[in-house]
């Protein structure tokens, strides 16, 4: 098994799971989205990513401007982004959702 998962289906899987995360562009080896929220938002989605983040033993990048909240995922060095950042990236969606919606 581990075989499987050092080669290329790793990489199809992976980028099969990113298409279905609507709204995150890949540059290079790391993901980013863009969020339009308030300070308010802003602060809970931050609790809640790194709730998550800790828990994959994984850094997120959350920096905010003006009223757009932007998210990095992945190393940027050259590392190839994993299932674990990718699983990040649903979660940041979910935690994101939960603190815009109704």
């Amino acid at each position: 098994m581990r075989g499987l998962f050092n080669s290329r289906a790793k990489h199809d899987y992976l980028s099969d799971a990113l298409t279905l995360l609507t709204g995150w562009t890949r540059e290079g080896e790391q993901i980013r989205r863009i969020l339009v929220m308030d300070d308010t938002q802003h602060a809970a989605l931050t609790e809640r990513v790194k709730v998550v983040a800790d828990a994959l033993r994984l850094r997120p990048e959350i920096s905010r401007r003006d009223s757009e909240t932007q998210i990095r995922v992945g190393h940027g060095d050259g590392e190839p982004l994993t299932e674990g950042e990718v699983l990040l990236a649903a979660r940041i969606e979910d935690a994101y959702r939960a603190v815009t919606g109704p």
